[in-house]
C-alpha cells in the first residue's frame, strides 16, 4: 500500500476517534459530578466522571509523580512516536492490520493529550459489570485501543492459520 493510502487512514481514523473521545470527555467534564457514578441499563452501565492519574484501570495510581511522568508521559510518547513511524513506513501493512494499530495509536494519542493538558491525568467515566462482576472505569480512546489490539491480533491469529 503507498504512503499517500496509508496516511489517509490513518489520519481518518485518528480524526475521527480523537474527535469522539475528546467530545465525549468535554461533555464528561461538563456535565457529570465528580465520583458520582449513574446507574442504565439495570446497571449493566454506570456513568460518571473521574481523573485517572494511572494508566489502563488505575494501574501505576500509587507511584510517585515523577515515575508516572517518566512511564505516562516520556515512554508513552516514544512508543505513540514509533507507532506512528511503524504505521506511515511499512508498504507491506495491509489494510485491516493498518487500521488496527491506528486505532491504538488514535486512543493513546488521545489519552497522551489528556495528560499533558490535566496534570497527568486522564478523564474517565464509564463503567460495564453484571453485579459485582464490573470493568474499571475507562473512556472511549480506551475501548479504541481495546479494539484495536483485538483486531490486530484476531488478523496476526488468522495469517498464522492461513500459512
Amino acid at each position: 500500500m503507498n504512503v499517500c493510502k496509508r496516511l489517509l487512514i490513518i489520519c481518518l481514523v485518528t480524526v475521527s476517534c480523537v474527535g469522539c473521545d475528546q467530545s465525549s470527555k468535554l461533555f464528561a467534564a461538563e456535565h457529570l459530578p465528580k465520583n458520582k457514578m449513574f446507574s442504565y441499563l439495570n446497571d449493566i452501565l454506570r456513568v460518571g466522571y473521574t481523573e485517572n492519574i494511572g494508566a489502563f484501570l488505575g494501574l501505576g495510581n500509587s507511584l510517585s509523580e515523577q515515575t508516572r511522568f517518566w512511564f505516562f508521559v516520556v515512554i508513552v510518547a516514544a512508543f505513540l512516536l514509533a507507532l506512528l513511524f511503524y504505521l506511515v513506513t511499512n508498504s507491506k501493512q495491509h489494510t485491516f492490520p493498518l487500521i488496527a494499530l491506528s486505532l491504538v495509536f488514535s486512543g493513546g494519542i488521545s489519552n497522551f493529550y489528556d495528560r499533558v493538558v490535566n496534570n497527568g491525568a486522564v478523564i474517565d467515566f464509564l463503567n460495564l459489570g453484571f453485579g459485582t462482576i464490573r470493568t474499571g472505569i475507562f473512556n472511549v480512546a480506551d475501548i479504541a485501543i481495546m479494539c484495536g489490539a483485538f483486531m490486530f491480533i484476531f488478523t496476526q491469529s488468522k495469517k498464522q492459520t492461513l500459512s
